[in-house]
């Protein structure tokens, strides 16, 4: 389906802010690693989380679910003799299970998103796993991938981080159930660091200990160790409300997000200091974050490393500044559900924004007077570029069309009712 949004001057309301799909999956398999009972409450419900819940099923896991929690009983570190898992369109998700399938025989991960997932590349987990005596059949690193596992090795491993810390995540989370001790290097620079401490920050909570060095590029992990079956509390997601905060940035607004934890390991709490750097009235006390925006924003230079999944909102909002704005070490946009840089900027110039990219840089000349609009925008499937064009849609003067934008439910399924209960114009069309 496809939406249309028009031009809205103001935004008022205030919700909770939906359950972190970060943390949610890691807790959800964490939950199914462990022998005996988990629980974890406040649950993300979204196509990523839909996912794991679906692929640890399929693995052996058993879950009971309710308004407000999932009891999950786990399968430990033997996982049922499955032959075909379907992660749709979830990166992160399949990446952890490549690790995890490598104590299977036999598992294939099925295709489902030619366009999207099935062209995202794998290559640098899948010569760690084959390190590690696990043979894998795939296509120049993409799906479909067939996974041979049953004994994989520890020892001295070595994975890139050039790409993506999924591949580290998922080496993090498998290690711990070798009988082997392992020591993990990371190889170039790594990539999102602040994700693999939310990733440490579960395992630890689940009982496993890891002995990382401070600038997390080695590893010692002891073998032989069990996931402990815990009850674990999921925290509101800062990468979906990014985008709901920069709504309010760039509108006359008097909008409170609840759930959003001061101290969290969220890189992409960052958006509100980011926002803050542009001078939003912004006020953030005992986790709610309270903007009463004015639509002026000031520009903003920012290293998008940290917060990845924060930076299209935070140049949605830039569009709408008075000077030039850089986003600079965010080349990892290019390596998601599409190409966050070159596909993202090509359709905000559709709508009238001033923007320009390099590798690892986007430039946005600021348009404080809003932009023209009366564009037909194509999303790429892509939840996080669907909720940033929503951003700019705001402030245009004509309508936006963003074509299939019902595919924001991979992260954020409530994300266009949230904004209407706010006042904004927003309308599925078929």
């Amino acid at each position: 389906m496809d939406m249309i949004v028009r031009p809205t001057a103001e935004l008022k309301g205030e919700f909770g802010a939906l359950s972190s799909k970060n943390y949610t999956t890691r807790y959800l398999l964490v939950a199914a690693l462990a022998e005996g009972t988990s629980t974890v409450y406040y649950p993300a419900h979204s196509e990523d989380s839909d996912a794991m819940r679906r692929c640890i099923r399929d693995l052996g896991a058993v879950l009971e679910e309710d308004d407000e929690k999932i009891v999950i009983t786990g399968f430990g570190k033997k996982p049922r003799d499955v032959k075909e898992l379907n992660v749709g369109n979830a990166g992160a998700v399949l990446r952890f299970l490549m690790a995890i399938a490598s104590l299977c025989p036999d598992v294939t991960f099925v295709n489902t998103y030619p366009d999207s997932l099935g062209k995202r590349p794998h290559s640098d987990l899948i010569e760690a796993l084959q390190s590690m005596g696990v043979e894998i059949e795939h296509h120049d690193g993409r799906l479909p991938i067939t996974i041979r596992g049953g004994a994989p090795k520890g020892g001295k491993i070595r994975v890139s981080g050039e790409v993506s810390s999924q591949y580290l995540s998922a080496l993090l989370f498998l290690t711990p159930l070798l009988d082997e001790d392992s020591e993990i290097e990371v190889l170039g620079d790594l990539k999102s660091k602040v994700v693999i401490g939310q990733t440490l920050e579960v395992l630890e909570q689940a009982g496993i200990r890891i002995d990382a060095a401070p600038d997390y590029m080695s590893f010692r992990v002891p073998g032989g160790q069990a996931y402990q079956a815990k009850s674990y509390t999921v925290q509101g997601d800062y990468p979906g409300s990014a985008a709901i905060l920069a709504a309010a940035a760039v509108t006359k607004s008097d909008v409170k997000i609840h759930r959003l934890m001061e101290q969290s390991k969220q890189g992409e709490r960052a958006i509100v200091d980011v926002l803050q750097m542009m001078d939003v009235p912004l006020r953030h006390k005992d986790g709610t974050v309270h903007v009463q925006g004015n639509g002026r924003l000031r520009p903003v230079v920012f290293d998008g490393d940290a917060a990845t999944d924060a930076v299209l909102a935070m140049v949605a909002a830039a569009v709408f500044a008075d000077g030039t704005s850089r986003f600079y070490n965010v080349e990892n946009l290019r390596y998601k559900e599409c190409d966050r840089i070159t596909d993202y900027l090509n359709e905000l110039k559709k709508a009238g924004a001033d923007v320009e990219e390099r590798q690892a840089e986007i430039i946005v000349h600021g348009r404080p007077n809003g932009l023209k609009g009366g564009a037909t925008i194509n999303a790429h499937y892509d939840h996080r570029v669907i909720m940033a064009l929503t951003v700019v849609g705001l402030r245009c003067r004509e309508p936006l069309l963003i074509k299939d934008a019902h595919h924001v439910a991979k992260s954020y399924p409530q994300f266009f009712d949230h904004l209407a209960a706010l006042g904004a114009s927003v309308e599925w069309v078929k």
